[in-house]
C-alpha cells in the first residue's frame, strides 16, 4: 500500500459555547489550523504516484475561501470541534478523490484529531 499526505494552513476564531462557564474553550479564541489529508492506493497510477500533489489544490482553495480569517460558527452548520472539522474536510476530500483514507486537523501544536472511516 501506498500512502501520501499533505499538509495545509488556515487561522480561524472560534467558540464552543455550549461548554460550562468557565472552560477556556467557551471564550471566543483562535487557532492556527493545521490539516493534513492522507490517500493511499494500492497501486500507483501511470505517472509512478497515489494522486500528483497538484491535483491537491481545491483543497487549499476550499480551505482558503471557506475557513481561512472566518469565524468558524459563522460558516459551520455543527459544532467546531477539530473532530468535526476533521470530519467535514475528509468527506469533501472523498468526493473528490475515492484514494481518501483519513483528515487530521491541529489546533495547536500539541493537539490533532483525526477522522478515518
Amino acid at each position: 500500500m501506498y500512502t501520501i499526505t499533505k499538509e495545509f494552513h488556515f487561522s480561524a476564531s472560534h467558540q464552543l459555547s455550549h461548554l460550562p462557564d468557565g472552560h477556556q474553550c467557551a471564550r471566543l479564541h483562535g487557532h492556527n489550523y493545521v490539516v493534513v489529508v492522507e490517500l493511499r492506493a494500492k497501486e500507483l497510477n501511470a505517472d509512478g504516484f497515489v494522486r500528483d500533489y497538484g491535483e491537491l489544490k481545491p483543497l487549499k482553495t476550499y480551505i482558503d475561501e471557506t475557513f481561512d480569517h472566518r469565524h468558524l460558527d459563522d460558516v459551520l452548520d455543527f459544532v467546531s470541534t477539530g473532530e468535526n472539522m476533521a470530519r467535514h474536510l475528509y468527506e469533501w476530500c472523498a468526493q473528490h478523490w475515492p484514494e481518501t483514507t483519513a483528515v487530521k486537523v491541529s489546533e495547536t501544536p500539541k493537539t490533532w484529531a483525526e477522522y478515518r472511516p
